[in-house]
């Protein structure tokens, strides 16, 4: 998508990902109880968890969900310039 601007690259992923979210959320409202697996199966699991260490847990995890698409982003952006500047040796010639 954004080959030379990696944060650019991994915010897009961050935005379609929140939008995918968002139909999603609008398809499970639309289609009500009619698909609820949970309900069919008598609830949610229950995780003999600490509340706080919950929101700690989840605070880490969307914190890492955020870092990761942007560190990939620049990530893939690094490799690209190496790739082309590999190219570009190459058509003029030049060995390492």
């Amino acid at each position: 998508m954004a080959r030379f601007d990696g944060l650019k690259q991994g915010l897009a992923v961050r935005l379609w990902g929140i939008i995918i979210a968002i139909l999603v959320a609008i398809l499970a409202a639309v289609a009500g109880n009619r698909f609820n697996i949970l309900d069919n199966l008598g609830g949610t699991p229950r995780i003999p968890l600490d509340g706080s260490a919950l929101t700690a847990g989840g605070l880490i995890g969307l914190a890492t969900a955020f870092l990761i698409p942007l560190l990939g982003g620049k990530a893939g952006m690094r490799f690209h310039r190496k790739v082309d500047q590999a190219g570009i040796n190459h058509q003029a010639g030049i060995t390492d």
